[in-house]
Parts: structure tokens; sequence; C-alpha cells
């Protein structure tokens, strides 16, 4: 798919009417999960359809690509994002970065130190313009959170970089992997890889979209204090 296709996708996904009166304009930053979540049944679109009805004056828009790591966010910040003129932007980002280290031979993860700089970048720029940053840890590779696997371990590792820059950078987290290893230490005894929260370990099934639109809708409303 070309850079073209994705940015009409962008305008497409946004999931409320754009108003240059809106109260609130919040963007979710990410990669598939996200382009994912904007399609209807998606946390974006779920979460947008709450947020909404605690204030009519609030936009949601969802700016996620397939395969994106930090990166590729940096790059297209401006472009798919300050240019809306966002009051808000939620960073989920960090899976690709670990999983490709492991997965893939034709693509790279990106390495800690290049994942923390990025990260603080993008929180420079987002308040450069304007805009408030809340920034997510990782969620899951494989729904096992206690498991000891190389790929689990780099992406707690990675969570914990996005705690400290967040700690660092003074910008409210949302600690989405802290709520996932909660709810999975309860609901997956068996230690499944897939099929509580995701379809394959990583990609939101139906309860995975409505426990992250939960869980995003809660961040927001402290934020905004709805």
């Amino acid at each position: 798919m070309t850079r073209c296709t994705f940015l009409m996708l962008f305008l497409v996904v946004a999931v409320t009417q754009t108003s240059a009166q809106a109260q609130h304009r919040i963007i979710f930053l990410g990669d598939s999960i996200t382009e994912a979540g904007a399609n209807p049944g998606g946390y974006v679109a779920l979460a947008a359809d709450s947020l909404q009805k605690l204030s009519a004056d609030t936009e949601v828009q969802g700016a996620g690509i397939s395969g994106n790591k930090v990166p590729d966010l940096l790059e297209r910040l401006d472009a798919d994002v300050l240019a809306h003129e966002p009051t808000h932007v939620v960073i989920y980002i960090g899976i690709n970065d670990v999983w490709h280290h492991f997965e893939f031979d034709h693509v790279t993860g990106t390495d800690p130190e290049t994942f923390e700089h990025g990260l603080g970048e993008l929180i420079d720029r987002i308040e450069q313009a304007d805009a408030v940053p809340l920034l997510c840890t990782p969620s899951v590779i494989g729904e096992d959170t206690e498991s000891d696997s190389p790929v689990n371990i780099r992406l707690q590792e990675y969570a914990q970089i996005s705690r400290s820059v967040a700690r660092d950078k003074d910008v409210h987290l949302c600690d989405l992997r802290a709520a996932f290893e909660t709810f999975l230490t309860a609901n997956n005894p068996d230690k499944a890889y897939e099929g509580v929260l995701t379809s394959d370990g990583v990609h939101l099934n139906e309860g995975g979209n409505r426990f992250v639109a939960d869980f995003m809708v809660q961040q927001l409303r402290s934020v905004l204090e709805l």
C-alpha cells in the first residue's frame, strides 16, 4: 500500500466530524493496533463514542499505520498529526520496535537508545505544537505476561523505558502494559498465547478493543477532567 493511500485512509478513519471549534481534538498515534482501532468496533472508534457522550465538543481521530515504529512516527508526525491541530495526542507504540527484532527477516526493531530518544522527541514536538501528549506503555506480544521468552523480556524493558520517559518529561503515563498484566493474570489462567484480549498475541480481538477503549477513556477523563 502506498503512502498516498495511507494518508487517504487516515482522513477516512477520522471517527468524528472535524470542527475548528472543537474544545478537545484527540489523535491516537500508533501502529496497526491503532490503524485497526479506527474501524467500527475498534478501540479508537469505541473510545470516540464514549468520549462524545461525556462531551459533545470532542473529536477523535486515529493515526495508525501498520508496521510503524518510533522512527516512523517521528517522520510523519507533522503531516499526520500536528497538521490537524490536536489538543491531545495519545502515543501508543513499541510493539514493532521490539517484535521486529525477533519475528521478521526483512525489517529490524528499534534499539533501546533510539526508542528512548525518539519518544522524548515525539513528546517535545507535540508540546511545542501546544498539544498535550499522553504516552502509553506497549501492551503485549503474547498473553502470558509472565513468560520468560526473550521477546516478552525485551517488551518489559521497553515498557520500562516508556515509563521513565513519561516521568522524565513529566507527561501523563497510560500504563497499558500494567493494565494488561493485571487483567491477564486474573483471566488467562492457562497462560495461553492468544485469545483473551488478542487474536494473535498482539492485535486486539473484540474483547481487547473494548478493554483498551475503556482504559483510554479512563485515562483521558482524568486528563480532560470530564
